[in-house]
């Protein structure tokens, strides 16, 4: 993940991918399944271990278990009276799918850790609850961390997921010596979920959960972002033609969004909040526009691309009902455009992160670094980042159209003083957590975890 490229930073580090591209297998196919040797951009080296999967079992792994399942229940996606509906389908891409790719990473990890013995194993997110299992079944004193970087939901909530699946998910994890998330909240539903779907023994203060003779430690690290590589892309070449273009044809209050076309975005409600906005204000009309860029993601899944088409009917309608001209209220952008992105981020009045929920939101961090107008924040209390920002963000609730319309009115019309005051509250904080902070709070998780800190207990 993006998130981690300064790991290489300073530290022996091998990376266990999953081949993506035409390009990605060759060189495995070339490697023989063995390391080769990299290099990072800051001419840092590494080792990339590929993992190449079955076609087949791949799809159903990333494309039946890890995003329509496990991602929508992990954002509270399902409203429960029409779906999910699990048949055998499900089931056949849990063992065909999602099992067989755990387990193929974990034989990648076990051979590492052959080479290797002292090495720490650092698993990432939703897509591998399985693996860390598989290795310690193999390798029972391996050191193993795991960060879960989506939201981890109330207990009731995974009873929706088959008995057997929901308990392989939180066995896998709790075979980990430190399992990790971005909020405390997140934290607190896994030691309540630990207890009530596996009857493990959590205890809430210390941040440990028991069970089967082994004692996990659970930690809230908030992932940030490098400040300095957000000034030099503020400045660079490519982002200052992209920010000429926007400042060329923006209205006097711009309104910025920067999604991926997820559901867990709340792209479609925040373009109804914005309706209600221009409907309650009509001294807003021609002077206050939003511009929604947004990356398409997923449109293998039937769930994404009829989201897609929701946001886009929802576009239709806004410009539809107050569009004149020389004035276009909502500009959508469905792209892939980073630079497009900052520049955006330079240029807000007031940027709105109203998501659904979310594990953090990293543009809620990226955006204010480098804005350049006193930008204000109007941020979801449901997205990970409101638990470090919230003190100088406007709050929302996802599901209340008014109160994220009187919000961004508010957000439009404070004076120059507050907005700055919020702005550089949230720039010195972000600079003082950064992504290296992040980094290290992991590795000395790891070597509490080497120095018998207490995660293990004797069986």
């Amino acid at each position: 993940m993006t998130g981690l490229r300064s790991l290489v930073t300073g530290h022996d580090v091998t990376w266990v991918a999953s081949t993506m591209t035409s390009e990605d297998r060759v060189v495995a196919g070339e490697a023989s399944g063995e390391a080769v040797e990299e290099i990072a951009g800051d001419g840092s080296p590494y080792r990339l271990r590929f993992v190449d999967h079955d076609p087949q079992a791949y799809d159903l792994y990333y494309n039946v278990v890890s995003n329509p399942v496990l991602w929508f229940a992990q954002h509270y996606l399902w409203g429960l009276v029409e779906s999910p509906n699990f048949d055998n389908g499900l089931h056949q891409a849990w063992t065909e799918g999602y099992l067989a790719v755990n387990a193929a990473f974990a034989d990648a990890v076990v051979a590492e850790l052959e080479r290797d013995p002292e090495a720490a194993v650092f698993f990432h997110d939703y897509h591998l609850y399985i693996a860390p299992g598989l290795v310690r079944e193999r390798v029972p004193e391996a050191t193993l961390s795991h960060f879960v970087h989506i939201p981890w939901p109330q207990p009731d909530y995974w009873r929706v997921l088959p008995e057997g699946i929901r308990h392989a998910l939180h066995e896998g994890l709790l075979a980990n010596d430190v399992v990790s998330f971005h909020t405390s909240r997140w934290g607190r539903n896994f030691l309540r979920s630990c207890e009530d779907v596996l009857g493990a023994k959590s205890d809430f203060s210390a941040g440990r959960v028991t069970y089967r003779g082994r004692t996990v430690g659970v930690h809230h690290r908030p992932i940030s972002v490098d400040p300095a590589e957000f000034a030099a892309l503020a400045t660079s070449e490519r982002v200052l033609d992209e920010e000429a273009q926007l400042e060329a044809t923006r209205p006097e209050r711009l309104i910025v969004r920067v999604d991926r076309t997820d559901p867990s975005k709340n792209i479609v409600r925040g373009f109804r909040a914005y309706e209600l906005l221009l409907e309650e204000h009509p001294e807003l009309h021609g002077r206050v526009g939003m511009l929604a860029l947004l990356d398409p993601s997923r449109q293998d899944i039937p769930e994404y691309s009829e989201y897609l088409g929701a946001i886009q009917r929802a576009a239709r309608v806004v410009n539809d009902r107050f569009r004149h001209e020389g004035w276009l209220p909502l500009d959508v952008r469905t792209e892939d455009n980073f630079h497009q992105a900052v520049a955006a981020y330079k240029q807000f009045d007031v940027l709105l992160v109203n998501a659904i929920f979310d594990g953090m939101n990293l543009v809620a961090k990226e955006a204010p670094l480098v804005n350049a107008r006193d930008g204000v924040l109007v941020l979801s209390e449901n997205a990970g980042a409101h638990d470090e920002l919230g003190e100088w963000a406007l709050t929302v609730n996802p599901f209340d159209l008014s109160g994220q319309a009187e919000a961004l009115y508010a957000a439009l019309t404070m004076d120059t003083d507050e907005r700055r005051a919020r702005l550089d509250a949230i720039k010195a904080y972000v600079s003082a957590h950064d992504i290296g902070a992040w980094i290290d709070s992991q590795l000395a998780d790891l070597d509490a975890v080497e120095r018998g800190a207490g995660t293990r207990l004797p069986v």
